[in-house]
C-alpha cells in the first residue's frame, strides 16, 4: 500500500482476488522489464495476511502458465514454490476461533473457562468474515479472556508490550517533497492496526503507536527517490484509510488443493504468535487430510 494510487473510485474497492489479480500483473510487468530473471525460480514468501497473499499470487501464476501454452502473448513464470509463515489460512480455525485454545495451553486462562465457551458455542472471526456470538454469556467470556490476556503482546505470548508513545502525541509528520512542505500520519495505534479486534481495542495497548519512525523514514525525500516515486504521489502512510478491502470467507486453503504436487508449498509457525496460532495451522492443516511421510 504506502504509496499505491487508484486512477478511479472503484479502484479502491478490492478483496482477496482482486488484489491477487493486481499483484499477478505487477509481476507481469516486472518481468516484461527484466526478462532475464524468467528463467530463475520463483519463490513467494510472506506472513500473517500473506497466508492470503501468498498463495493466491501462486495461484494466478499458475493459472497463467496453463493459460501461456496456448496464448504465446501470455509470459510463463517458473514458480519454484510458495513459503508462509504464521499464515491466515482458514477462518474457521484462524485467529479467535484457536485464541482461547492457545491461551489454555500456554497457561494463561484456565480450562474452566476454555469449556465455558465451547459449551456456550462463543465464536468471532477475523474482521467480523463471519456473525460472532453475542450473547450476554460470550461477551461475559470474552471479556474474562481479555482480563487475563489484555496485557500480553498478541504477537508474541511471551513478550512484554513495550512502552510505547501515547497517542496524545503528536501524529503530524513533516516532510519536504520537490520544495513543498508535505503532511503525514506518524505510525498507526494498535486500535487503528487492529480496529476488528475487540480484545485489543479493549486492552490497555489500544492507543500505543507503533511505526512512527518507519513512517518518518518512508516520507523522506531521499528514500522516496531511491524507490523511484513520482513527486505527485501523495505522502506514505503504513495502511489505506481510503481502500475498501473486503475479506473473503473462503480464505486460502483451497488453493493448497489446487498446487497441492504442481510447486513446493511451505507452511512453517512460530508457536508463541497469538494471531495465526501454530494450535490453528495444525487443525487446517490435519483437516486437508493429507498423508503425514516424515
Amino acid at each position: 500500500m504506502g504509496w499505491s494510487v487508484a486512477q478511479t473510485a472503484d479502484a479502491l474497492k478490492t478483496n482477496d482476488m482482486v488484489q491477487s489479480q493486481d499483484a499477478i500483473s505487477a509481476l507481469n510487468s516486472w518481468f516484461a522489464k527484466f526478462p532475464e530473471f524468467l528463467p530463475n525460480e520463483l519463490f513467494v514468501s510472506g506472513e500473517s495476511y500473506g497466508g492470503i497473499y501468498v498463495p493466491y499470487l501462486a495461484w494466478q501464476i499458475y493459472q497463467q502458465n496453463l493459460q501461456a501454452k496456448f496464448n504465446t502473448d501470455l509470459l510463463t513464470i517458473n514458480l519454484g514454490g510458495t513459503m508462509v509463515g504464521n499464515g491466515a489460512t482458514n477462518w474457521s480455525y484462524d485467529v479467535w476461533p484457536s485464541f482461547p485454545a492457545t491461551l489454555k495451553n500456554f497457561q494463561i486462562i484456565p480450562q474452566e473457562l476454555l469449556d465455558d465457551l465451547e459449551a456456550n458455542n462463543c465464536a468471532a472471526y477475523f474482521h467480523n468474515v463471519r456473525p460472532a456470538t453475542k450473547t450476554p454469556k460470550c461477551i461475559a467470556l470474552a471479556a474474562r479472556v481479555q482480563e487475563l490476556s489484555g496485557k500480553l503482546n498478541w504477537y508474541d505470548l511471551y513478550r512484554k508490550n513495550y512502552e510505547l508513545a501515547p497517542s496524545n502525541e503528536s501524529r503530524v509528520g513533516e516532510t519536504v517533497i520537490a520544495g513543498e512542505k508535505r503532511t503525514y500520519k506518524r505510525g498507526m495505534t494498535m486500535a487503528e492496526y487492529a480496529p476488528w479486534a475487540s480484545h485489543i481495542l479493549d486492552s490497555v495497548v489500544s492507543n500505543q503507536v507503533n511505526g512512527d519512525f518507519l513512517t518518518d523514514y518512508m516520507n523522506r525525500e531521499d528514500v522516496r527517490h531511491a524507490f523511484n516515486i513520482p513527486d505527485s504521489v501523495q505522502t506514505w502512510e503504513q495502511c489505506s484509510a481510503t481502500l475498501q478491502y473486503e475479506v473473503q470467507d473462503e480464505a486460502s486453503m483451497w488453493i493448497y488443493e489446487v498446487l497441492r504436487g504442481k510447486t513446493r508449498l511451505m507452511f512453517y509457525s512460530g508457536d508463541t504468535d497469538g494471531a495465526i496460532t501454530t494450535y490453528g495451522s495444525k487443525r487446517w492443516i490435519k483437516s486437508l487430510g493429507w498423508p503425514v511421510v516424515d
